[in-house]
C-alpha cells in the first residue's frame, strides 16, 4: 500500500552541482571533506575542473603505485570489460583474469605462499585471514598492536590499534590484547592459546614505523614454536613502495598469511590474502564454503591488479625507489621539520602538532600539491606517490612543501611581531 508523502516533509530537491550533490547525497566520512572536483588523473599528475593541476604525493592512498590511468593497466580492463564483467559467486568459475593474477603472485611470494583467495578490499582480506586463523588453529585468541590499521570493518576494527576509534563501536570481537609494536612484553605474550599475530611489516598509520629486524625475526619464532599463524598486512606496503617488493623481506622471513590490497588493483578495488595451499584448505569443508564473497576477485579488478604488477616488474620500478626516497630526503631541509622517516616511497614528515600539520597542509593544496596526514600520527605530513614520480615532480613537490613551510613561519613571525 503506498503512502502520502507527509506535506511536511522537506520536498525532494532536484538538481545542483555535483559539489552540492556530493553534501547532499554522499555520506560523509569528517566534517570537512577536502570536496576537491578532480577532472581526470594521469601518471602523478591530478586535474580539477578548473584545470588546475596538482601533483598527487598520496597516491590514493598508495594504491596507485604505477601512476593513475596507466597504460597497459587501462587497456587491460578495456579489455576484459570486452570479455565478460560478474559471471557468479567467487571461487566456483575458472576466470582467466583471477588465475593469471594468482599465478603471478604466487610466483613473485615464498613457496610458502602459493594460495590466494581475492577479496573486495584490504578490510576484508582482514576479516578472512582472522577467520582462517581460529579455523586452522581451533583458538580464539589474537595478538594485535597499537596504533596498527587493518580496516574499519567490526573484525578489522577489532584488531585495530588505537581506543578512540573502536569504542564507539563496541563491543568487538573478544580475546583480542593490543601490545607495543617492536616490543619485548608482545613476544612473551603470544603462547598456545594465541590463534595469530597480527602486524602491518611497516607501521603506516603511525607515522612509518620500522620495526626491528630481530624483533621481526623474534616474532617469526615464537609463532612458529607455539602454533600461532603470523599475518603480516602488506596493504600499504606492498608491491615495491618500501623499495623490496614485499616489506617482509627486509627481515628475512616469511608469514604464514600475508594482506593485501591498495595497490593489489592496479587503481580498481581489489584485495586479498595468501597462504599456503595447505592452510587455505580450510575453509573448504567442515564447514563447506567457509568463506565466500559475491564479488571478491571481480575479473575487471583482477585484470587491471595483473597489468600493474606486470608493469612494476618489466619497467624495474623497485628498482628507482631508494634513489627518489633519496631524493625526497635531501631536499626535504627545513627547521621546520622535526623528524623525517621513511621506507622506500613511504615517508611521514613530523611536524610540532596536527595544526601546523593542517595548516602546511592546505598552503600545499593551494599551490597544487595534494598531501595528507595519518590516523595516528596526525601532525605528520604522508608523502607516498606514485612510484613512477618522476624527478622532476618529486623537486617541484618538495619545492612547494619547502615553500609552504616557510610562508608558514614567516606568518608566525608576523603574528609575533618579530
Amino acid at each position: 500500500m503506498k503512502q502520502k508523502r507527509d506535506s511536511k516533509q522537506t520536498p525532494l530537491r532536484m538538481g545542483g552541482t555535483d559539489k552540492e550533490l556530493f553534501f547532499r547525497h554522499v555520506a560523509q566520512t569528517s566534517a570537512a571533506p577536502m570536496a576537491l572536483e578532480i577532472v581526470k588523473a594521469k601518471g602523478s599528475i591530478l586535474t580539477d575542473k578548473n584545470d588546475k593541476k596538482y601533483i598527487d604525493l598520496i597516491a590514493g592512498i598508495s594504491v596507485c603505485n604505477v601512476g593513475h590511468r596507466h597504460p597497459k593497466v587501462v587497456k587491460a580492463i578495456k579489455k576484459q570489460a570486452d570479455e565478460y564483467l560478474h559471471l557468479l559467486v567467487y571461487g566456483e568459475m575458472v576466470e582467466s583474469p583471477q588465475v593469471q593474477y594468482a599465478h603471478l603472485l604466487a610466483s613473485n611470494l615464498p613457496t610458502t605462499l602459493d594460495c590466494v583467495y581475492f577479496t573486495n578490499s584490504g578490510a576484508e582480506a582482514t576479516e578472512g585471514a582472522m577467520k582462517l586463523a581460529k579455523r586452522i588453529t581451533g583458538r580464539t585468541g589474537m595478538i594485535a598492536f597499537q596504533h596498527s590499521y587493518h580496516g574499519s570493518t567490526q573484525g578489522a576494527l577489532s584488531v585495530m590499534g588505537d581506543e578512540y576509534w573502536r569504542n564507539a563501536f563496541r563491543p568487538l570481537l573478544p580475546g583480542v590484547r593490543h601490545l607495543s609494536y617492536n616490543s619485548k612484553e608482545a613476544i612473551e605474550a603470544i603462547n598456545e592459546t594465541t590463534a595469530c599475530v597480527i602486524a602491518e611489516s611497516v607501521q603506516a598509520e603511525k607515522g612509518v614505523i620500522v620495526p626491528d629486524v630481530e624483533w621481526m625475526q623474534a616474532l617469526r619464532k615464537k609463532c612458529t614454536d607455539t602454533g600461532t599463524l603470523l599475518i603480516l598486512d602488506e596493504i600499504q606496503t606492498g608491491f615495491g613502495r618500501t623499495g623490496t617488493l614485499w616489506a617482509f623481506e627486509k627481515f628475512k622471513i616469511v608469514p604464514d598469511v600475508i594482506l593485501l590490497g591498495k595497490a593489489l588493483g592496479g587503481g580498481m578495488p581489489l584485495g586479498a590474502f595468501v597462504a599456503s595451499h595447505k592452510l587455505m584448505q580450510g575453509f573448504t569443508d567442515n564447514p563447506v564454503l567457509g568463506h565466500i564473497t559475491t564479488f571478491g576477485g571481480h575479473p575487471v579488478c583482477c585484470a587491471a591488479g595483473l597489468a600493474s604488477l606486470k608493469v612494476i616488474l618489466k619497467e624495474e620500478l623497485v628498482k628507482g625507489v631508494k634513489q627518489k626516497e633519496k631524493l625526497f630526503r635531501s631536499l626535504l631541509k627545513h627547521k621546520s621539520i622535526k623528524h623525517l622517516r621513511s621506507s622506500g616511497l613511504l615517508m611521514a614528515m613530523e611536524l610540532d602538532s596536527f595544526e601546523t600539520n593542517k595548516k602546511v597542509i592546505q598552503l600545499c593544496l593551494s599551490k597544487g600539491l595534494l598531501s595528507d596526514w595519518f590516523l595516528f600520527a596526525p601532525e605528520c605530513l604522508r608523502i607516498a606517490p606514485p612510484l613512477t614520480i618522476t624527478e622532476k615532480e618529486i623537486k617541484k613537490a618538495c619545492s612547494i612543501i619547502i615553500e609552504s613551510l616557510d610562508e608558514l613561519a614567516s606568518n608566525k613571525r608576523g603574528k609575533s611581531g618579530k
